[in-house]
């Protein structure tokens, strides 16, 4: 061939046999001269001479045209990363949005039920606080098993099951006639609520890489528009119709995903590794249709088959600390989170903390069981503390892309544990519920955070159940919470603020600690790749060499 420079720009110069060049970051256990340089050339030959040479920045989106250059095999990834973002990923986005709002509302029910059942049948506060505590019980016994079933038998599967086992309790505890019977049926509806989450999981394997933080963000504006509907329903309902047919209206976002989970697919990246390779393509190609983008050509591969789902992937040396580490952040950010929520109720009733602290003797005189009703104050402060929500995913979403997740995640603790210590000055209402927006706002912002940052951190075939244990994780959180929100809080009120504010600081210093970020990076197949690896552009393979968008170990 005639000659000429083996290194030039990144892609195709106009030659017979091109040259086309990819870089790769981080180290590679290729040839000292591969490492030194990090840039690998593969050999094209018979390319249709006269391609323009086209200059692609760092992380820049591959063209359509370069998406598979060798036109013999392409992994998921890149198919996702070609077909790119479209009318199927809006529709995605809806549907995952309304199991979200599901669960919000579920959880923002335990805040408003409380102080109702605890007047309506004489409940003392740890009898209230159980009735909280047993939901998170059931989601923390349930969200690994969840995790297991979405990794073993589907992403659609798992999710399926537990919407509509979720549905079926929710609506029954409406007509549980006593204590006892309530404490059961809402654990149940725990149990159903650890699948939720698997949503993201799905969601997250059908969306490229430049729109993955921003989309599985905007998924949490679904968290935070059931918070919203949650109090508006409970001010339209709870004076007229009692405390059962809330629980019966806040079912209507599940039963709405049961019925449009027929459309659902399953994740093409869950197919392949299944070793389902005609379904996978067949999902690939539907979307492809939908979003008016061309199918990448040649044949799916996968990296590599591998067990799925195992426990013990997570604490490979690869994966030790982060999983460790996000477990405590997702331990604290539930804990703080619910605590919040729980709290914003006991202190509007109260005033302010000062209030707590000297109502606490007078109430202890009259009767043990006295309670309050919420007023129709309380659930207009209620509303406005929830609507904190969405600055805090506004927020979130401008700043994860820029400063990168672990940072964001770091900032949002931090604020939080501020503003909590300031609720220690004696404030008037007005300060207090503004307080409470903006650590409401942060705690959930970081929550949203962990939900980016979780599923990019691990691979394909520990994805799920990585999901799924931190998600356990947080349910331990939201379940010690109301023994100190509402119990500890009748003790003292400095010593509960002061828990949330340490807990969360300690959290800052966990996401500063992680040593993966994963801001930049493309989904992992595969947990036998280095971590630190990552492709600039697209993944390339010479005969009989597989290809994946992290480097592979030899």
């Amino acid at each position: 061939g005639p000659a000429f420079p083996a290194k030039t720009s990144l892609t195709a110069q106009v030659f017979q046999a091109q040259v086309v060049k990819f870089r790769r970051t981080g180290e590679s256990a290729r040839s000292e001269d591969d490492t030194a340089s990090g840039e690998h050339e593969v050999q094209i030959e018979g390319v249709r001479v006269g391609l323009e040479a086209v200059e692609l920045d760092d992380g820049a989106a591959v063209p359509k045209e370069f998406a598979n250059p060798t036109d013999d095999t392409f992994m998921v990834e890149d198919a996702v990363e070609a077909i790119g973002f479209g009318k199927f990923q809006w529709k995605l986005s809806v549907l995952t949005g309304l199991a979200w709002m599901a669960d919000a509302m579920e959880m923002m029910i335990l805040s408003i039920l409380a102080p109702q059942l605890h007047c309506e049948w004489r409940l003392p506060s740890w009898q209230v606080a159980l009735l909280t505590s047993v939901v998170f019980v059931g989601m923390m016994s349930s969200s690994t098993l969840w995790g297991n079933i979405s990794d073993q038998y589907g992403r659609k599967t798992g999710l399926k099951i537990s919407v509509l086992w979720t549905l079926y309790y929710g609506i029954l505890s409406a007509f549980a006639p006593v204590y006892s019977w309530i404490l059961v049926l809402r654990g149940l509806v725990g149990f159903g609520i650890g699948g939720v989450p698997q949503s993201v999981t799905l969601y997250a394997e059908f969306l490229p890489m430049k729109a993955r933080a921003k989309c599985i963000l905007l998924i949490e504006v679904f968290w935070a528009i059931g918070t919203v509907f949650e109090v508006v329903l409970a001010v339209f309902v709870m004076p007229s119709l009692g405390w059962r047919w809330l629980l019966i209206l806040s079912a209507v976002p599940l039963l709405l995903f049961a019925v449009l989970c027929f459309w659902l697919p399953e994740s093409a990246r869950y197919d392949v590794l299944s070793g389902n390779q005609e379904k996978a393509i067949a999902t690939l190609k539907r979307i492809a249709t939908e979003n008016g983008a061309p199918m990448p050509l040649g044949k799916l591969i996968i990296s590599r088959q591998e067990d799925r789902g195992k426990m013990r992937d997570l604490f490979t040396p690869h994966f030790r600390w982060t999983t460790l580490l996000l477990w405590f952040i997702w331990f604290s950010n539930a804990f703080s989170y619910y605590g919040l929520v729980l709290l914003t109720t006991e202190l509007f009733q109260a005033g302010d903390v000062c209030s707590i602290s000297s109502r606490k003797k007078a109430v202890e005189a009259k009767c043990s069981l006295a309670c309050e009703y919420l007023s129709e104050e309380d659930y207009m402060d209620l509303l406005w503390t929830t609507l904190s929500e969405f600055p805090g995913v506004l927020v979130t979403l401008w700043i994860i892309d820029r400063l990168g997740r672990k940072k964001t995640m770091a900032l949002c603790f931090v604020i939080f544990s501020f503003c909590s210590l300031l609720l220690f000055i004696c404030v008037g209402r007005n300060v207090l519920t503004l307080l409470l927006f903006i650590a409401r706002a942060f705690i959930s912002g970081g929550f949203q955070a962990a939900y980016v940052y979780t599923p990019e951190v691990y691979p394909t075939a520990t994805r799920a159940l990585g999901l799924g244990t931190c998600s356990g994780m947080a349910r331990v959180g939201a379940l010690i919470t109301p023994f100190i929100a509402q119990v500890m809080l009748e003790s003292s009120v400095y010593l509960t603020l002061a828990v949330y504010s340490g807990c969360c600081l300690l959290a800052a210093l966990a996401s500063c600690f992680l040593p993966i970020e994963t801001k930049g990076r493309g989904l992992q197949e595969s947990s036998h790749r280095e971590w630190g690896q990552e492709m600039v552009g697209r993944g390339m393979h010479g005969a009989g060499v597989t290809r994946s968008n992290s480097g592979s170990q030899e």
